[in-house]
């Protein structure tokens, strides 16, 4: 075989003579750039065993079940929340009905920030952004008529992640459900709050323990629920790249164990309840091998530096979402193209759950209309494309296989550099994250307004002629509605045995205690979410984010 380099030179360059490359930026969205051509010299010393092996065995390239889709497609899980609770049960119970397999909550801001919906700092924002959820009063609304036991749950929440999902569990623990049978995820990932999303209350030392807090506590009293869902998504939707959010994402997962640890946990007592949730980005092979390359970092590190010894600590369970902010409000209908071949990278990188963004999200909260297409456009991949087929199909592909271990160095680099500097706490407590992710956004920006890097409909074959695009409205009234159930609550509620559910989660937060199980008690004494966080603001603090210069 003649060698690349060869090629190359006689003929590649004789081509691009003749017929200049386009003028357009050849580099990923990680800036790596890639050759023309792949060949075996590419993958020269190619280990399968070590590199590959097999799905459902170690490393886990290839996808952490044996079977992967012949067997079990990924959970088409589309996240719904808006207005109150009522309306969101109702678009629950439609996406169910038009073949959903999972539930996934959005929460409005002041959710979001810990505040109840008539705290003056909510004023403009209640149902807004998700649905309002102030006490166990919502909660029951929002789930009833759905069995706990046969829907898994998730729920995209962080900062008071803890009361939210006590709240969940009192429920379930109500209506007489096992709470051995639950299944779900809570997001609860606070380290990437600090580092792209901004909705974080407390320090992130006191924020932390309250993570931890839920590793202890969840694996004996919910040992099929995923307590934390380490979350890439906001960090590349805030500008990352898909390398920095592989390499920040699985820094704030290997924080987590650590401190973990520290606390004297058994690494298998929780990994394996340790769950993840990455962006879907355009750039369609670089994601297929981001989520490659996760596995195999995540696996061969907690095996090797952590000491996991069971091969469920080892997997990288994901959940996947295709990237809002890829979205355009110019010519939406075009998302509906952006969207599938997200999806479709998902599904070829092996995602265990997956989120389609509707077409006139740039614009609005998804109409129903627009969620279900959302939703067929993944049954279209599940039930027609064939991708299903057989497991990793594009394993063995020179670029493929290249790729991965590009992506997977250039994120061990970033990796090893958040340890040397002490840690992810340390990282944000210095402005590093803060200096990357700008300096990647201001990349992709320069690019995009350069003609380098082409965006259909925003910089390219722009169309002067607008569609009309029905738009999801939240009605104001929410907040009258919200403001009425919260002082209904209040009045019918036994006030002592709130007050001593309060002041319970108060001296666990002061003495360092687990907090858990005071949640759930001052969930069923109907305390606030409000109450909740009210105690631990006392207690911890607010954090505020220094300037950085």
């Amino acid at each position: 075989m003649r060698p690349k380099h060869a090629w190359m030179r006689e003929t590649y360059e004789k081509s691009t003579e003749r017929v200049p490359e386009r003028p357009v930026a050849h580099r990923t969205l990680s800036n790596i750039a890639p050759d023309p051509i792949y060949t075996p010299e590419d993958v020269q010393g190619f280990d399968y065993d070590k590199k590959l092996g097999y799905p459902g065995e170690y490393p886990y390239t290839r996808g952490v079940y044996g079977s992967m889709y012949r067997s079990k497609l990924w959970t088409m899980r589309m996240f719904a929340g808006f207005g109150t609770a009522e309306q969101t049960n109702e678009r629950f119970k439609k996406l169910l009905a038009a073949g959903q397999m999972g539930l996934s909550t959005a929460f409005d801001l002041p959710t979001l920030m810990g505040y109840d919906s008539d705290h003056p700092l909510s004023a403009g924002e209640v149902g807004k952004c998700g649905v309002a959820v102030s006490s166990l009063a919502d909660m029951e609304i929002l789930f009833d008529g759905i069995n706990l036991e046969e829907v898994t749950t998730s729920m995209t929440i962080n900062s008071p992640a803890n009361a939210i999902w006590a709240m969940y569990l009192a429920l379930a623990k109500k209506k007489g459900y096992d709470w051995n049978k639950l299944g779900g995820t809570i997001q609860n990932d606070i380290l990437k709050e600090f580092i792209a999303q901004k909705e974080f209350i407390f320090p992130p030392e006191p924020s932390v323990k309250l993570v931890i807090d839920t590793f202890e506590w969840g694996p004996e009293n919910v040992p099929r629920w995923n307590f934390i869902s380490v979350s890439g998504y906001h960090i590349r939707e805030a500008g990352a790249t898909a390398v920095q959010e592989l390499a920040f994402t699985l820094a704030d997962g290997f924080e987590y164990v650590e401190k973990a640890l520290e606390r004297g946990m058994d690494v298998d007592a929780f990994a394996p309840r340790i769950s993840f949730f990455f962006d879907v980005h355009n750039d369609f092979f670089e994601e297929i091998a981001k989520f490659r390359a996760a596995r195999r970092i995540w696996a061969t590190q907690m095996r090797e530096r952590y000491g996991a010894k069971d091969p469920r600590s080892w997997m990288l369970r994901t959940h996947a979402q295709t990237a809002g902010v890829s979205l355009t409000a110019q010519q939406p209908l075009n998302n509906l193209t952006r969207v599938a071949i997200q999806a479709l990278a998902a599904v070829l990188g092996g995602t265990n759950s997956l989120h389609t963004d509707a077409y006139d999200e740039a614009l609005a909260l998804p109409t129903e209309e627009a969620a279900t297409l959302a939703l067929r456009q993944q049954q279209i991949i599940a039930y027609e494309s064939g991708v299903t087929h057989t497991i990793d199909p594009l394993a063995g592909s020179y670029y493929v296989e290249w790729l991965t271990d590009k992506i997977e160095a250039e994120a061990m680099r970033y990796i090893e550099e958040i340890r040397r500097m002490g840690g992810v706490i340390r990282g944000i407590e210095q402005g590093y994250f803060l200096r990357e992710i700008g300096d990647a956004s201001y990349r992709f920006q320069q690019e995009v307004e350069s003609g380098e890097r082409l965006i259909v409909g925003v910089n390219a074959f722009q169309d002067e002629k607008e569609i009309e695009v029905p738009i999801q409205e939240i009605d104001p009234e929410i907040e009258r509605i919200q403001a009425e159930r919260l002082a209904r609550v209040r009045r019918e509620r036994d006030p002592e045995r709130v007050k001593a559910a309060l002041e319970g989660l108060r001296q666990a937060a002061v003495t360092g205690r687990n907090t858990m199980p005071h949640f759930v008690e001052a969930a069923l004494a109907y305390a606030t979410l409000g109450e909740m966080m009210d105690v631990l603001r006392e207690v911890y603090g607010v954090y505020e984010e220094p300037v950085m210069v």
